[in-house]
């Protein structure tokens, strides 16, 4: 009897060492006091490129929505995934629904860090491991001009998610793995302005890599194959490879891209499709110097080989 209670004992001091590293481990951590003094101010009119370069409509305005209504980010759009149906959320200026009561160190955390004002973590079906790579001025600015965006009442539906995916605090172990405020592609020293500005359009508001880049089986990025393509989130679909390698868009001059992004169409004149409507809506309203940079970008990156068996061609 003595020895199983010694036994007992020890997995029960075991178990609670365990438990007391796992919390700690999952701790949600928020941005320091040095990157929120550097937000600023916020400025709307420079938040109004940041919104489009982020495609915030794309997700959060009602399904379908044209014109103003595109505005109305009311949220309610569904991702179907092998992890469960996430919802986006409404993040209008409403105050009871919305976000228009969230402080400037809210919205910041949540945008690069993934942290609700609650201190919960937040689901990376919200793209905040690209937007961790944001300045943090430009979050300041793309906030003040959502909060000239119309309030927009009622709740979107919540997420439904089975166990263990229902449990948030288990993401701080995930955040631990893939969740990283360092560039994806290293650049040289002397790399142009253009293609560093595109990196940073990219990889972190445009969040390009959230889609186009193959993922394990935790749902994190595999930035080995970077914008090499990927199964779709939703249904047997995929997103296409937009490097250089085989079975990409190495044939496709810096122009081509730059034009996709404004007109929809690609060198042989297909149309653009699929999700990627959305987004190339979002891209034309960018400046054209900053659709030349994105795809300076994706013409300097690492080429690979499709992420994904070819199925699509690139503009799919």
């Amino acid at each position: 009897m003595g020895l199983w209670r010694k036994l007992i004992g020890s997995a029960l001091v075991l178990g609670g060492i365990g438990a007391a590293a796992f919390w700690l481990l999952t701790e949600p951590k928020r941005l320091d006091a040095a990157t929120l003094a550097e937000l600023g101010a916020g400025d709307a009119t420079r938040g109004e490129r940041i919104f489009w370069a982020g495609g915030c409509t794309s997700c959060h305005a009602r399904p379908k929505s044209e014109g103003d209504a595109r505005l109305e980010l009311a949220g309610g759009l569904e991702l179907d995934t092998p992890f469960g149906t996430f919802v986006a959320p409404n993040i209008s200026s409403d105050p009871q629904f919305g976000i228009g009561n969230w402080s400037q160190e809210d919205f910041a955390n949540a945008m690069m860090r993934g942290v609700a004002p609650d201190g919960s973590h937040l689901y990376p079906s919200f793209p905040y491991t690209s937007y961790a790579r944001m300045n943090p001025a430009d979050v300041a600015d793309l906030q003040a001009f959502m909060k000239t965006l119309p309030a927009v009442s009622g709740d979107a539906p919540d997420h439904r998610l089975s166990f263990p995916f229902n449990l948030r605090r288990g993401l701080g172990l995930w955040k631990l793995l893939y969740l990283s405020d360092e560039p994806v592609v290293a650049l040289a020293a002397d790399a142009p302005q253009q293609v560093a500005l595109g990196r940073y359009l990219a990889e972190g508001p445009g969040h390009c890599g959230e889609c186009h880049t193959p993922r394990d089986l935790a749902g994190g990025a595999d930035k080995t194959r970077w914008l090499s393509g990927a199964a779709a989130a939703e249904g047997e679909g995929i997103v296409p490879n937009i490097t250089s390698g085989e079975g990409g868009i190495g044939d496709w001059s810096q122009s081509d891209i730059a034009s996709y992004f404004e007109t929809g169409f690609t060198p042989e004149f297909d149309s653009v499709g699929g999700t990627m409507v959305e987004v190339q809506r979002n891209l034309a309203r960018l400046q054209p110097a900053d659709r030349e940079a994105i795809a300076a970008y994706l013409k300097a990156i690492p080429p690979h080989p499709n992420g994904y068996p070819a199925r699509a061609s690139p503009a799919g």
